[in-house]
């Protein structure tokens, strides 16, 4: 039980608490600098953090050539991709909104681990995960009635739904037998270097040089996304996903929103309406329900070449 907490369920929740505040400190990132240039300044930091620690670890860095190629994919997906179509989407919609639709990431990532890592789909773990994302929803229930369907909104509600799909495949790499062959550090030193490259081209394509806010929160905003929202939280995912697979994990995107309002109660005045309050009982309702879906033990999963997670 103490190694569960300590692998599984204090990593869980510790990514859950930091990729709740990104959504806030994502909009110090919008403005002056182009949103390209911030996803690449982003993980350029990340990815020397994660070099770093490799060295001070002592972690291996030497890779065969075919793993460079998973990273680079990797990398394209989660780091690039992702990262771009979250940014730009921001422009147009609200965070709130973009936190509801990333809380759907369990649906796909527990239909591509059911299709590609064979896990089952189990019908409590559905229900649990269904009444979180309508728990959810009821959160931003304000937000989804007053917001009016412009086309910005609609091209942004489609950058991000592709954001969750680029999202759910890199998750679902994790779960591959072939992922956990590879050191965690390592992997994602590539993969976040890969990635920097690539947002980099697409930066300087579609916005010109680089350009850079040389300000306090700026910088500070890059830093803490870098340090927190990337390095750390990405190590601390992707090893939990390694556990008990992506369909199960994916279930921290239906609590972030959750977190998120709770923290706007209280350093932006954000008022509960009763369908508000109603969301969040059903939120915790479906993370307890999902909680006990867990039919496949993740060593007997493991075993498999795979994790259990639903």
């Amino acid at each position: 039980m103490r190694a569960s907490v300590s692998r599984v369920v204090l990593p869980f929740a510790a990514v859950t608490l930091i990729w709740g505040t990104t959504w806030y400190v994502i909009k110090t990132q919008l403005g002056v600098v182009p949103p390209q240039w911030s996803v690449t300044y982003r993980f350029a930091v990340a990815s020397l953090l994660m070099f770093g620690a490799c060295l001070v670890m002592r972690r291996t860095l030497r890779f065969p050539l075919s793993a460079h190629g998973f990273f680079l994919l990797l990398g394209l997906l989660q780091f690039a991709g992702n990262f771009n179509f979250v940014y730009q989407a921001s422009r147009s919609v609200t965070s709130g909104l973009i936190a509801v639709v990333f809380a759907l990431l369990v649906v796909p990532n527990t239909l591509f681990a059911r299709l590609f890592l064979k896990q089952p789909i189990s019908g409590r773990f559905m229900v649990g995960a269904g009444l979180g994302i309508v728990g959810v929803a009821l959160l931003f229930e304000r937000e989804l009635t007053e917001t009016g369907w412009s086309s910005a909104f609609t091209t942004g509600l489609a950058l991000t739904g592709c954001a969750v799909i680029l999202a759910s495949i890199s998750n679902v790499m994790q779960g591959t037998a072939r992922a956990r062959s590879y050191d965690m550090f390592g992997m994602l030193a590539f993969a976040m270097a890969y990635g920097t490259i690539i947002d980099a081209g697409i930066a300087w394509v579609t916005s010109g040089p680089p350009v850079v806010e040389w300000t306090p929160v700026y910088v500070g905003g890059v830093f803490y996304l870098a340090a927190f929202a990337s390095a750390l939280a990405f190590l601390l995912y992707f090893n939990v996903i390694r556990i008990i697979g992506p369909a199960w994990a994916g279930y921290t995107n239906v609590l972030i929103p959750f977190i998120a309002m709770t923290i706007s109660t209280f350093l932006e005045g954000y008022r509960w309406t009763p369908i508000a309050a109603a969301g969040a009982v059903l939120t915790i309702v479906g993370l307890l329900i999902a909680l006990r879906a867990r039919s496949v033990p993740a060593g007997t999963a493991a075993a498999g070449g795979t994790t259990g997670r639903s």
